[in-house]
């Protein structure tokens, strides 16, 4: 619990041309040797990450990219890496070389920041081998703030670590639990041992939520769906929450009376990294769903599937249940959404607890300008075991768009 995962830090992408030092300045940053150092151009190849405590901002996740001018067919697969990268980074800092001027690589690379609405930072290094005043005239004619660094003598990293810190922009996220309950509410969490979890571990949105109420001073009760209703008779009153795994949802709510607010940590994730009310929307397309349609089931990280996987079996099966419709349910994994999006007539996310929250807008922005409805696991599958609008009446917009949805 007291290790941030990497997932709820603020990710900082370091990026300019290959043998501009970007694995030397994301050393100096971080003071160790993270990342492979060479004068050979393209030795990084793939997205290196490193988690630091980054003073007095916090924690965050430093990534060192491929070069931006990378050659061949491999290296345009690399570019396009750091490109994806850096479309759900929260920060960039782009490293030039100071002996070089500008490129129209980097110059294009600082327009398509300014349309990601991502914040940046240039540093100027290599500035102890001596400096191109055509780079600086550049600079300014630019208006861009930039910094002089020597990753070798360490000058100006301080000063640097200093400013990024400053610069970061704080986005305030939706909370997991924190507005729903206060100091002294009693809170159940009902927590099915998952099998996908590691021996003795829970799983990070369970991990996440306890935290969090411990955080707004609450008492926690955490158990199993089977000991849930010995647990509730030993309480004396009501809980005012009970949150429990998707999959468990109709066995817990025939448990829970109507009065006590009921959800799941998946419908909990869904408003805490990407957008609920979105989420509820594309239900409506579940039901539009025509034997043939295309299904894209998307995780975000891969992990070794069980007999009974809830993205690769679980989901597919309910889905063709629920609609007795011949789908055709594709199962992605990994950082990508495929190319071909329209092709698919929904999609069904799963909760993104690995993912950052910024990785999962860009995710859900992209399915919305494309006009593919989108779903993730926790609403889809409360939906089809017959939970909501139940699992939703915490969250008043997202009972807005159930609402809407039915007229």
């Amino acid at each position: 619990m007291n290790s941030l995962p990497k997932s709820e830090r603020t990710h900082i992408v370091f990026i300019g041309k290959r043998n501009a030092g970007k694995s030397s300045l994301v050393n100096a940053f971080i003071g160790q040797d993270l990342c492979i150092v060479s004068e050979v151009p393209g030795t990084t190849t793939d997205p290196v990450k490193k988690a630091m405590e980054l003073l007095p901002f916090g924690p965050v996740v430093l990534i060192d990219t491929a070069g931006i001018d990378d050659v061949g067919e491999l290296g345009e697969k690399r570019i396009n890496k750091t490109i994806k990268v850096l479309s759900s980074a929260d920060f960039a800092v782009v490293v030039l070389d100071a002996s070089e001027s500008l490129t129209e690589k980097e110059k294009n690379l600082f327009e398509y920041l300014k349309k990601l609405g991502i914040g940046y930072v240039v540093v100027i290094n290599k500035f102890d081998l001596g400096i191109n005043t055509k780079l600086i005239e550049e600079m300014e004619s630019l208006k861009v703030r930039y910094f002089k660094v020597s990753c070798k003598d360490n000058y100006g990293i301080r000063d640097l670590k200093e400013k990024v810190s400053k610069l970061i922009p704080i986005e305030v996220e939706p909370p997991l639990i924190g507005d729903l309950v206060k100091q002294g509410d009693l809170i159940v969490l009902v927590v099915p041992i998952d099998l996908g979890a590691p021996k003795g571990r829970l799983i990070l949105p369970q991990v996440q939520t306890i935290r969090e109420a411990l955080d707004e001073d609450t008492i926690c009760i955490v158990t199993k769906d089977k000991e849930l209703r010995s647990a509730l008779n030993k309480i004396k009153g009501s809980p005012k929450l009970v949150v429990t795994d998707s999959q468990a949802i109709m066995r817990v709510a025939a448990d829970v009376d109507e009065s006590i607010a009921l959800t799941t940590f998946s419908i909990l994730m869904a408003r805490h990294k990407g957008d609920l009310p979105e989420f509820v929307n594309g239900l409506k397309r579940v039901e539009e769903l025509e034997s043939g349609d295309k299904v894209l089931i998307a995780e975000a990280c891969s992990h070794h599937a069980k007999e009974d996987d809830i993205g690769k079996v679980k989901i597919p099966r309910w889905l063709r249940l629920h609609t007795q419709k011949d789908l055709q349910i594709e199962v992605k994994n990994g950082e990508d959404f495929p190319e071909n999006l329209t092709d698919y007539k929904l999609i069904v996310h799963c909760g993104g607890c690995m993912m950052t929250r910024k990785a999962m807008q860009m995710r859900i922005n992209q399915a919305r300008l494309l006009d593919v409805p989108i779903v993730n696991y926790g609403v889809l599958i409360s939906y089809m075991h017959g939970a909501i609008p139940r699992a939703l009446l915490p969250f008043e917009e997202a009972v807005a768009s159930w609402e809407k949805a039915q007229n």
